[in-house]
C-alpha cells in the first residue's frame, strides 16, 4: 500500500536529479553560463549539490520500498 507513492516520488527525484546533472554538465562542457547574473562557479556548484542531493533522495526512496 505504501510502496506505490515511495516508488513515484523516488522516480520523480531520481529522474529530476540525474536531468539537472546531465543539463549543468552540457552547459559547462559548452562553456556557456549554468545561471545569468551569477557567478559561474557558484551556480555550477549549487545545480551539483541539488541535483545530487535529488539523486540521493531517489535512491533512499527506492530503499523504502
Amino acid at each position: 500500500m505504501e510502496s506505490g507513492p515511495a516508488i513515484f516520488v523516488g522516480t520523480v527525484f531520481a529522474l529530476f536529479g540525474g536531468a539537472l546533472l546531465a543539463w549543468t554538465g552540457v552547459r559547462l562542457r559548452h562553456g556557456e553560463p549554468v545561471a545569468h547574473d551569477v557567478n559561474h562557479v557558484a551556480s555550477a556548484t549549487l545545480a551539483s549539490v541539488a541535483g545530487s542531493g535529488a539523486l540521493i533522495l531517489g535512491v533512499w526512496c527506492f530503499t523504502r520500498v
